[in-house]
């Protein structure tokens, strides 16, 4: 039996036993040949996108492609994520993977840190939300970020339980990080304890918001209780918590979040399946729950789609944030429509953010929640719409069928008069997800290597969770 078939067998056992969360029941997920040869295309080609197009002198991903960009230091923390699955997928050889590695922790570990308006990659152990592809300095005056240093360090920490062996590449691997995450000092980024902050600017100082209420900074949390060297107090979790909005919209009750990355980011890492915190514990479901619940509340909302979008509808769904056509209010169809460019869309009881724009990373990083309607979603979206939007990477980042008006200036992309707009770019941060999840939805791959590490092990007990494969590993 191959290590895929292996993870595959696990996966599936670890389904079936559970933890006693009753998580409901859709429809199967496709099981067909068809499906799995377009899983199989879509895994590869999105791989690429992180594999040809990192800076191989640094290991620094761009933000996005084919546009020239700088390096989103998320789009890292995936990239680093990604390696391991092109190694398991055969894609490339386990040691192309860790001198890839490698080069970029490396380049963590010995960037300038220090509070400089430039000159430097980050201060306190945190990174800068984007440096620049060739230098890896700060790019012009963007945040220090503690999201974005977030993610980064779940690619990180992904490379430090999969490259286990004792050569001194992997060994190194493993040291540098270490070394990275004992340096985040998570205690400095509390500006007011017991929350931790956004993100800080060397020309004004911390950020006046915190991550509280649930968002995509799930994660965050848990690395920052699980830290050997800078661990925040356990009243941090409880007032991340405090922030939760639990309603029904719908016909789903689940904590409230309208962009469904905010349901998936976390989950790349961390397999929530059949542990609960606190919270959770309260309303009798996990956070793969709720996450799954939102994916469907997200495509009953597009199957009544009250604002009339073209090709909304129960196969072709997905609010996420993602590029747009253009900041613009035109009359089409004697109806009156704002667009946006970049955007956070989405919806929930308490906010709709909806401008026609779909993104598949919507529906690709949900498949692991929903495979039975995710997969048909991503097919729909391919077979509909064809090289438009699915290419040399994969899906592009985002299209708007309703965006029709050829002669209206766009920000980037293409417009066509019957289809609508598509965009020309491919998002690190939307690949990533893709890749990952559809590899947990397959194998468990990275679900089952982040359940061994240590510090998301002691993150997950010093926020409350039990149950499930947490049983016994708390003190």
């Amino acid at each position: 039996m191959t290590r895929r078939s292996q993870l595959a067998a696990a996966l599936a056992a670890t389904i079936l036993t559970g933890c006693g969360v009753n998580h409901s029941e859709g429809p199967p997920p496709p099981d067909s040949a068809r499906a799995a040869a377009f899983l199989d295309t879509l895994e590869e080609r999105t791989f690429h996108y992180f594999w040809d197009l990192t800076n191989t002198q640094n290991g620094l991903t761009p933000d996005r492609a084919p546009s020239p960009s700088f390096s989103s230091i998320a789009a890292v923390g995936f990239a680093l994520t990604a390696y391991p699955i092109g190694v398991e997928r055969s894609y490339i050889t386990r040691a192309q993977a860790a001198q890839r590695a490698l080069t970029t922790l490396r380049f963590f570990w010995t960037a300038p840190q220090d509070s400089a308006v430039s000159g430097s990659t980050g201060y306190h152990g945190f990174f800068y939300h984007f440096l620049d592809m060739s230098t890896g300095l700060r790019f012009q005056n963007v945040e220090l970020s503690t999201i974005d240093t977030s993610l980064l360090l779940g690619g990180i920490l992904l490379c430090q339980s999969y490259f286990d062996g004792t050569d001194p590449v992997e060994t190194e691997i493993r040291g540098l990080a270490d070394s990275i995450y004992y340096r985040v000092d998570w205690n400095w980024a509390q500006a007011r304890p017991p929350a931790v902050g956004m993100g800080w600017h060397p020309e004004g100082g911390f950020i006046p918001t915190d991550w509280i209420g649930y968002n995509e900074a799930m994660i965050l949390y848990i690395l920052a209780l699980g830290s050997p060297t800078h661990a925040v107090d356990a009243t941090a979790w409880s007032k991340w918590v405090s922030g939760y909005q639990w309603a029904t919209f719908r016909g789903q009750s689940y904590v409230q979040f309208g962009p469904l990355f905010g349901h998936e980011y976390s989950h790349v890492w961390i397999d929530f399946r059949a542990i609960q915190d606190s919270f959770m514990r309260g309303r009798g479901i996990d956070y793969f729950e709720n996450s799954r619940r939102a994916t469907y509340a997200q495509r009953a909302y597009a199957a009544v789609n009250p604002m009339a979008w073209t090709a909304y509808s129960s196969q072709m769904w997905g609010l996420t944030a993602s590029d747009g056509p253009a900041n613009a209010t035109l009359v089409l169809n004697g109806n009156s429509r704002q667009f946006h460019t970049y955007w956070a869309r989405g919806v929930s009881l308490f906010e709709s953010n909806d401008d026609g724009t779909l993104a598949p990373m919507a529906a690709g990083g949900a498949v692991a929640f929903t495979p039975e309607i995710a997969i048909p979603a991503l097919l729909g979206m391919r077979e509909t719409y064809g090289l438009h939007l699915f290419s040399t990477y994969g899906f592009r980042d985002a299209f708007n069928p309703t965006f029709t008006a050829t002669g209206t200036p766009i920000e980037r992309g293409t417009v066509d008069p019957t289809l609508g707009w598509f965009d020309v770019d491919y998002l690190g941060i939307d690949q990533g997800p893709i890749l990952a999840m559809i590899e947990n939805y397959r194998t468990g791959l990275i679900w089952r290597l982040m359940r061994g590490n240590p510090h998301i092990v002691q993150g997950l007990c010093r926020a409350g969770f039990t149950g499930g494969w947490l049983a016994g590993k708390c003190p």
